[in-house]
């Protein structure tokens, strides 16, 4: 039986003051839902949750999830968004990374099962590494390095996979999986490391956009108000998944840079530094089970996304309190926190 999205319900949203959660318990909330947002804010912001400060059907549960938890009451969805996901965060939490795909997820699934609720994990397209199919549809195994260091994310995430295919086979829980690709938008964090934030804060502070390798690899960037509705397409689906979400717009790192520029109103300079280890050459979603399994595509245009991105960083972070200098790097990658 499928339990869909209706108002009254209640929806636990793991990661919730992330970026992409913080998006997703606004919308879940206008939705007519109340909202359960669990988070541990390691790597999640109170400030992204100001919006919902006031809101009595929203609630905030400081807690990890590695650890079991328990939320009382009834809970008709759980969300999973819980993890680091920027390059620059998991690098520096590579067991708390590994942590919250297995024992996190499975807290989380627990969580489902006991209350009878609709389960959507959050994937990612790096779990197709660098992929040998393009553009990447969800029948590809993908090709990732087990041992490398860009590892801990993809593998938790394959693993967090295989534990909700798992239950479900196993005891009949009610589980979606979405792979996201590459989303972006407001209240990504300045110190993000990939790709967006790391462009539109140097182009600000007037430095070089630093690209990783020759700037020829490709990427497909999807604008966080088009992934939370995907995401809650799912919600009200009982497609088990896996399912891409993401934008088509194949685009090289150098075009993204040139893009931002121009929307900055700033001249292009670059610094190319080295590849990064085990670094995609090819990102593009295949999304035809998105459409025809959740009726959903991408409808917010890339030049609109990146304006929209670049006035909440101009208004949040003004240019003169840009960075002196900007640690990030080229690398996209696209994640749930």
């Amino acid at each position: 039986m499928t339990i869909g999205l209706k108002k009254g319900q209640r929806a636990v949203v793991t990661g919730g003051a992330g970026f992409i959660g913080s998006h997703l318990c606004e919308r879940l909330i206008e939705r007519g839902l109340s909202v359960t947002c669990v988070d541990n804010l390691s790597t999640g912001r109170i400030a992204n949750l100001d919006a919902l400060a006031d809101e009595e059907r929203f609630t905030l549960l400081r807690a990890d999830v590695t650890e079991p938890f328990s939320v009382e009451g009834p809970v008709h969805h759980v969300v999973h968004l819980a993890s680091p996901a920027s390059p620059l965060d998991y690098l520096a939490l590579p067991l708390e990374t590994l942590r919250v795909g297995s024992a996190g997820t499975e807290n989380a699934l627990r969580l489902a099962v006991a209350h009878g609720a609709r389960f959507v994990v959050a994937s990612t397209s790096e779990i197709y590494g660098d992929p040998a199919e393009h553009p990447q549809s969800e029948s590809y195994w993908g090709n990732v390095n087990p041992i490398g260091p860009r590892s801990v994310y993809d593998e938790a995430k394959r693993f967090t996979e295989a534990l909700t295919a798992a239950y479900a086979r196993t005891l009949g829980a009610d589980t979606g999986i979405a792979r996201l690709f590459n989303s972006y938008g407001p209240r990504m964090r300045r110190d993000d490391g990939r790709v967006v934030p790391t462009f539109i804060d140097q182009a600000l502070a007037g430095l070089p956009l630093t690209i990783n390798g020759s700037g020829a690899q490709t990427r497909s960037l999807c604008y966080v108000e088009d992934t939370v509705r995907g995401l809650m397409a799912l919600m009200d689906s009982s497609f088990p998944g896996p399912v891409n979400i993401g934008a088509t717009g194949e685009m090289t790192v150098r075009q993204i840079a040139e893009a931002i520029a121009a929307l900055a109103g700033v001249e292009l300079r670059t610094e190319f530094r080295a590849p990064a280890e085990d670094e995609p050459g090819r990102r593009c979603p295949d999304i035809e089970t998105a459409r025809t399994k959740l009726g959903w595509k991408p409808e917010v245009p890339l030049a609109e996304g990146l304006k929209r991105t670049l006035l909440w960083w101009e208004s949040t972070y003004p240019r003169d309190m840009a960075h002196d200098g900007v640690n990030g790097s080229s690398d996209i990658r696209s994640g749930a926190a």
